[in-house]
């Protein structure tokens, strides 16, 4: 039987895309691992593999569509002595012509089986497809089946008819009732006017209609209920950089024969990395009903692009030396610019930082990042008058940082101590190198 080829979830967060180009054509033999088409994420631009093998039958989803549902149906693969007479009526087209099915006598007669569309690929409890056929999709549905108990014989344990047929529904379904009381539970609170009136606002005033973007979407949205849910407050303190610029010149010196060059940037990496080690219990992130503890320290760097911005993450950056830091942070920086970061690359970490020093802010307030516990924001260095160890009026380089933290993983006094030990790292920049 025709197999449906699924719009995937790329990421754990991913509810739509863009099918951004095709790399096959109807009629081309595929294998499982063969790249199949790019797809564009609220993020980044992912090729999609095959996991069956087969003919390419149909293609259902032109390239260019933007707002594909994920488990939409976007192409047909044909096994072996199948061919495009095989291919039914698709789910992807179905919701266009059911209006018109109403009307057409022809289509009357049709079997509510032959019309009605498979029920959308389930997935495991851990986020993960499960792959069945859409026939065996659809008999596990008439029959109450959880696809998750059921071990699939097909090409790479692909659930087919046989496995489904002669099961038996332990239970009734709970999760269908449950997902269908879901809307209900969860109402959607207001977020103030909505777009009409607020054009209403304008009207007789020139203005230019900017349509968002998945990524633009998704900012807007998690950052939000960021600011709404996460109990923020908020540290500061005044960073002297003079030991830092002068140990970070020296380095440059000896490492330019290997093409490195550190920025400060580099080295506020490393200070944070290492403070999470020195105060192991604010390296943890929020979960819901309890609190994930790590032991290496991720730390996540926003990276401005066009339209947006990407915090890829430095595992294990506590283990890193400084030029390795900065090596892979330029790398990251670079392909975050292109949209070329695949998921695990900046999903995950327990703090992040934001440097607008470079674009001269003195000090600004960061909003936390879910699921992380904190955020550094980081200003400029600017030169300003400060008392000396020896009572001294003197000019030294001062840098402002204020941590945004979630009070439900970090209380008062354990931030204090997180930031105070990210300061004494960059006041003492070789101590992080000890």
């Amino acid at each position: 039987m025709p197999t449906e080829i699924l719009m995937p979830a790329l990421s754990p967060t991913m509810e739509e895309g863009t099918l951004a180009k095709w790399l096959v054509k109807e009629g081309d033999t595929v294998s499982s691992g063969d790249l199949l088409a790019e797809i564009e994420t609220d993020k980044a631009t992912m090729e999609f593999e095959a996991v069956d093998e087969g003919t390419i039958g149909k293609i259902l989803i032109p390239e260019g569509s933007e707002g594909v549902k994920v488990n939409t149906a976007i192409a047909v693969l044909l096994e072996d002595g199948e061919s495009a007479d095989d291919i039914a009526a698709t789910p992807a087209k179905a919701p266009e012509a059911a209006p018109a099915a109403a009307g057409n006598e022809a289509a009357a007669p049709a079997a509510p089986e032959a019309s009605a569309p498979a029920p959308a690929a389930p997935v495991k409890a851990d986020g993960g497809r499960i792959f069945a056929s859409p026939l065996a999709r659809r008999i596990a549905a008439q029959k109450g089946l959880d696809l998750a108990q059921i071990a699939g014989s097909g090409p790479h344990g692909r659930i087919v008819k046989a496995d489904v047929e002669g099961a038996t529904a332990t239970a009734p379904a709970p999760t269908s009732a449950a997902a269908a009381a879901a809307p209900a539970a969860a109402p959607v609170a207001p977020t103030g006017p909505s777009a009409d009136m607020v054009a209403r606002m304008y009207e007789g005033r020139e203005y230019e209609e900017i349509q968002l973007d998945g990524m633009r979407k998704t900012i807007a949205a998690r950052l939000s209920e960021a600011k709404q849910t996460i109990p923020h407050f908020y540290l500061r303190r005044d960073i002297k950089l003079d030991a830092l610029l002068k140990f970070r010149s020296q380095l440059n010196k000896q490492l330019e024969g290997r093409g490195i060059k550190l920025s400060v940037n580099d080295f506020i990496i490393k200070a944070v990395a290492n403070a999470l080690q020195q105060v192991p219990a604010c390296n943890a992130v929020w979960a819901g009903d309890r609190v994930l503890q790590l032991k290496p320290s991720d730390v996540a760097v926003a990276v401005a692009i066009e339209g947006g911005l990407f915090t890829p993450v430095l595992q294990d950056a506590d283990m890193k030396s400084l030029s390795a830091l900065s090596t892979e942070m330029k790398d990251l920086a670079a392909r975050a610019r292109e949209r070329k970061l695949a998921p695990h690359e900046y999903q995950g970490g327990t703090f992040a930082i934001s440097n607008l020093g470079m674009f001269g802010i003195d000090n600004f307030d960061a909003i936390v990042n879910p699921p992380h516990a904190g955020i550094l924001a980081v200003g400029t260095g600017v030169k300003k008058p400060v008392v000396g160890d020896d009572g001294e009026l003197t000019v030294a380089t001062v840098m402002s940082v204020t941590m945004s933290v979630d009070h439900r993983v970090i209380d008062g006094a354990l931030g204090a101590e997180l930031l105070k030990a990210i300061v004494e790292n960059l006041e003492n920049p070789m101590v992080m190198l000890a």
